[in-house]
């Protein structure tokens, strides 16, 4: 297992659509995918490649958008994570009402041969940065299943912290996703 240093985590390209599409299949192919995505194999698979053209290019440079992946020696991407600045007086993806500019986490995965090697925190420590480097964000946040517990340590341990909100899972009302927020004390 090689370890990874943050100059090896960067964003993508708009035509890296067909690694994208890739990584995020194998995500969703994760034991843990039920709980940590808001869409499923099946779903994913079978969008055409017009869908994952677009999402690529939305995300490879963009300001309100941008997906970072660990890229290993290889060529390979190890891993991946997904920030999304929001905009006060807007609703975030459950409908909530968003008060504040901030950035939101989401798409967060490495892949498990690479885990235990330092990826996640060089994807974070690059995302993270980027998203402070956003004017006028007040905070990063990011929602865990109450049964992923295996990333909220992780989360914990990058310094995020439970807000005391919560939001019911999609498809499964009677199980609660937690929000964690990051400050910027805690950059």
């Amino acid at each position: 297992m090689n370890q990874v240093s943050a100059d090896t985590v960067r964003p993508i390209r708009a035509d890296e659509w067909a690694k994208v599409k890739e990584l995020r299949l194998r995500a969703l192919e994760d034991p843990m995918a039920p709980i940590a995505f808001l869409d499923t194999y099946e779903q994913a698979a079978a969008e055409p490649d017009s869908f994952w053209q677009k999402r690529a290019e939305g995300a490879a440079d963009g300001t309100r958008l941008r997906q970072f992946v660990a890229e290993a020696g290889d060529g390979t991407w190890s891993g991946t994570v997904t920030v999304l600045i929001e905009d006060a007086d807007t609703e975030d993806v459950f409908g909530g009402a968003i008060e504040q500019r901030q950035a939101h986490v989401i798409g967060v995965f490495v892949r498990p041969e690479h885990r235990g090697s330092g990826v996640i925190d060089a994807l974070f420590t690059t995302a993270v940065g980027w998203a402070w480097s956003v004017p006028d964000v007040a905070r990063v946040r990011l929602y865990v299943h109450e049964d992923n517990a295996r990333a909220e340590r992780f989360y914990r341990r990058y310094g995020f912290v439970p807000s005391g909100a919560t939001v019911p899972m999609k498809g499964d009302p009677s199980k609660r996703e937690r929000e964690m927020i990051l400050h910027p004390a805690g950059r």
